[in-house]
């Protein structure tokens, strides 16, 4: 199958790329920059604010991929949503036959943070011009370079004790990168899962707290977590840029979603795409090895 990447040369589109050429797919890399562009698959101009773009780079494409976010605006909500409209109207005007999608978990009917809802709503939108959207949602992905998995990284390394607001005592089902991949590639050979959304995640449900207490103790490093149930997420974003490489509008828009639970509600994709997902420790040396490689 032809398959373009709109996010290839991030997070997760930089790992998919390969995988997707692995199991013998056709891939276009979709970036602003094609002549820098390094890694697998064809790289081709698309930018996600420029429709006509879009429809270029999606000439003779299949599926597509879409794993565009824009977390460190303040209007990141309007840009996430022009953006979703634009590629929903180009791959419908190219005859694409499925949008993959990774999303966010969280509730629905819970008060989903402005991050999460952002993610519902950019759902809704690749799917309005009639294209069949396959959404996967995450919690937390464990692998070198991701933003919520650096966080954490970065704390337990820097902090040997910290004060922290009431989302440490959250829970979540954090997912390793890997597996990420492994779901992301393997729903595009299943025609079932066409037009359908799923939860995944690693197989322990674990609070904030859990993730730091864990990655301290691989580390050998020592950790103190005092919780201060009334520390705002405005000061949290402040202390957490002063402390780590997250910028403060980016931290402000992860600690709103860190109050909201994302756990997996509906494991049917695991009747899809079968394998077992690695545990929460183990991913954790998987990034930690990553890092250590690319040092």
């Amino acid at each position: 199958m032809r398959v373009l990447v709109a996010g290839a040369s991030g997070f997760v589109g930089s790992r998919l790329c390969p995988a997707l050429e692995e199991a013998g797919h056709d891939v276009l890399a979709m970036t602003r920059h094609p002549a820098k562009y390094r890694g697998a698959g064809t790289a081709v101009r698309g930018d996600v604010a420029d429709v006509g773009s879009l429809r270029d780079a999606l000439k003779g494409a299949d599926a597509a991929y879409y794993l565009v976010h824009s977390l460190d605006r303040v209007d990141f909500k309007r840009r996430d949503a022009d953006a979703a409209r634009a590629f929903a109207r180009a791959a419908a005007g190219a005859g694409l036959r499925r949008i993959v999608y990774l999303g966010g978990l969280g509730d629905d009917d819970d008060t989903l943070s402005d991050h999460l809802a952002s993610r519902r709503e950019v759902e809704r939108l690749l799917g309005e011009t009639g294209v069949p959207v396959t959404v996967l949602r995450a919690g937390i992905v464990i692998g070198h370079g991701g933003i919520s998995w650096e966080l954490t990284r970065q704390l337990v390394e820097r902090l040997p004790a910290m004060l922290t607001p009431r989302w440490v005592s959250t829970r979540t089902q954090p997912i390793a990168l890997a597996d990420v991949v492994r779901y992301l590639v393997g729903v595009l050979d299943h025609p079932e899962a066409e037009g359908r959304t799923f939860d995944i995640g690693g197989p322990e449900v674990l609070a904030y707290r859990d993730m730091l207490e864990r990655v301290a103790a691989i580390e050998g490093r020592p950790l103190l977590i005092l919780p201060v149930p009334l520390l705002s997420p405005r000061l949290s974003s402040y202390w957490l840029a002063l402390v780590t490489d997250i910028d403060v509008t980016t931290g402000r828009t992860l600690i709103g979603s860190m109050t909201n639970e994302v756990v997996v509600r509906d494991d049917a994709i695991r009747r899809i795409v079968e394998f077992e997902p690695m545990g929460y420790d183990e991913a954790v040396r998987q990034a930690l090895g990553e890092r250590r490689r690319t040092a």
